[in-house]
């Protein structure tokens, strides 16, 4: 049987979506509905039906799944396995997934490093999508990722990062930044809050709810770096990671306040799929970035 066949399958069972996969692999998509056939044939089973928009698998295709992903991954452990990695010489191009918050603050250092130890390594960084992050990494569109603890693909592998403290952003000469920040003087204020997601409360939103506390949310951003230039010229108060929040301060000459209310910390999980496990390249740049996050 074709092996290509079984990376077809793959890539429809991750992607639910013929056009996708077609996408993923390159591929046309009369050559994806042509090895899906081949398949179906095999199996004598459709493997996956129509369910909306959408194509849903069949409980053959489910209780195939991973034993697939499980042997493409272990071809692709075998073609990194023994490989010689030599970080000074080596060209490689590594796709980082890296919210907001870790670009500004993993990125520059992470570079700078490079520039004396890997010259020839090419970073591409790229906006993470969440629902999509165990696709990314399991087709290779990303190498390594960066984000918040969450549930992923069982081929996918993690490792906590880093964890951080909220703190609040203020105009250096706003009413609130002479004194010490009251959970009073932070709920009567109005915010500025950041998501890369359309919807959906905030981070510090949850954690404030639960306490019995709501604060007066009157913007919604995408970015830090693009709030903390509004809370420069707004009275609006921003709630950010510490080491964001310190660093924005001493661009903008903002002041910068503890949050007055214990809420659990920013947690960052790194994020790769198992088979870059034995990928001496890749545990290379792995061991470069959870020795930088520590450093933050």
């Amino acid at each position: 049987m074709d092996l290509n066949l079984f990376r077809v399958f793959d890539a429809i069972y991750r992607a639910g979506s013929l056009t996708e996969a077609a996408r993923d692999l390159h591929l046309s998509q009369p050559a994806v509905s042509n090895a899906l056939s081949r398949l179906r044939e095999h199996f004598d089973d459709p493997l996956f039906i129509r369910r909306g928009r959408s194509i849903a698998p069949t409980p053959v295709a489910d209780t195939i799944a991973d034993d697939i992903q499980s042997a493409l991954s272990l071809l692709q452990d075998s073609v990194h396995r023994g490989q010689h990695f030599e970080p000074s010489a080596s060209q490689r191009r590594f796709v980082l997934g890296l919210g907001d918050t870790m670009e500004f603050l993993l990125l520059p250092p992470l570079i700078k490093q490079l520039s004396a130890s890997a010259p020839g390594l090419s970073i591409h960084s790229r906006r993470l999508r969440r629902d999509q992050l165990s696709r990314h990494l399991a087709l290779g569109e990303l190498s390594l990722a960066v984000d918040v603890p969450q549930t992923v693909d069982s081929s996918i592998e993690q490792r906590p990062l880093r964890s951080e403290p909220l703190c609040v952003l203020m105009r250096a000469d706003h009413p609130l930044a002479a004194h010490t920040l009251t959970m009073e003087g932070y709920l009567q204020a109005r915010h500025i809050g950041v998501s890369g997601r359309r919807e959906g409360a905030l981070f510090e939103d949850i954690q404030l709810q639960q306490q019995g506390f709501k604060r007066q949310v009157q913007v919604r951003g995408q970015s830090y770096h693009a709030a903390c230039h509004v809370v420069a010229a707004s009275s609006l108060l921003l709630t950010l990671p510490q080491q964001l929040g310190e660093r924005y301060a001493d661009l903008l000459g903002l002041a910068l306040h503890p949050l007055p209310v214990l809420t659990p910390t920013l947690d960052m999980t790194l994020y790769w799929h198992r088979s870059a496990n034995a990928d001496a390249g890749h545990r290379w740049l792995r061991e470069q970035l959870i020795a930088l996050a520590a450093t933050l």
